[in-house]
């Protein structure tokens, strides 16, 4: 019998939100939301501390600091078979540690009442889409594929801007990003369900990882909702 016939009669049964895969789902927002946390911690004390100037009085140190999260993170899939999962956790949050520090720039350039309400709206657009996601009985398949080709056209879109430095190319990337991650967030959330059931074979150290694997998903949805709409908000306030 097929993966998609397994998945169907699971549905169809009932059985789709047992409480295994309810388990599962608390570990992923769980694990995204504390990496959220260690992001923010970081950020605020790279600042507070005096580490800011310090990283970015030094071009090499501030280039590793701003790469060293992909690097981390690319590495982290490439090696997630042979892993453990304590080591998969150990990655995860020091990955989000040195998002923190590469994201600590918006406490400088930015206002503490355009951060606070930027993430304030970015968890309730974060949250509406995940519950739709989780919920929905709509196969949300095509629309990933849409919203993945139009990443890869903002990450163009950014790159031609670096070198242009259109402010209004800018302002339209940053509105077009906030759309895409807060619709690509219902389809990563439809998609952590379905991966659970495709890849999980019941054991501890699989639902952890694959859990880590969810939580790093949202978690860069939920950074790019979240400075996407801070570029917007300093932008308007600037026009004002």
């Amino acid at each position: 019998m097929s993966y998609m016939k397994n998945e169907q009669d699971i549905r169809s049964q009932g059985a789709y939100y047992s409480a295994g895969l309810r388990d599962y789902l608390i570990k992923v927002y769980n694990y995204m939301a504390l990496a959220l946390g260690v992001t923010g911690l970081v950020a605020f004390f790279v600042v507070s501390s005096g580490l800011f100037q310090v990283i970015h009085s030094n071009p090499m140190l501030s280039l590793m600091v701003m790469f060293s999260p992909i690097v981390l993170v690319f590495f982290m899939y490439y090696k997630l078979p042979q892993l453990s999962a304590q080591a998969t956790i150990v990655m995860f949050f020091a990955f989000s540690a040195l998002m923190g520090a590469s994201m600590s720039y918006i406490f400088i350039k930015y206002t503490a009442a355009n951060i606070t309400r930027a993430f304030f709206i970015t968890a309730i657009m974060f949250g509406s889409m995940a519950l739709y996601g989780n919920n929905t009985k709509k196969d949300l398949t095509s629309m990933g594929s849409f919203l993945i080709m139009g990443v890869w056209g903002l990450i163009i879109a950014s790159l031609v801007n670096f070198f242009l430095g259109s402010s209004s190319l800018y302002f339209a990337v940053s509105f077009v990003s906030v759309i895409v991650f807060t619709l690509m967030t219902a389809y990563d959330a439809q998609r952590i369900k379905d991966v659970y059931y495709r890849f999980n074979d019941g054991s501890e150290v699989a639902t952890t990882k694959l859990a880590i694997l969810g939580a790093t998903s949202l978690y860069f949805d939920f950074i790019n909702i979240f400075l996407n709409l801070l570029r917007l908000l300093n932008l308007l306030n600037n026009r004002d």
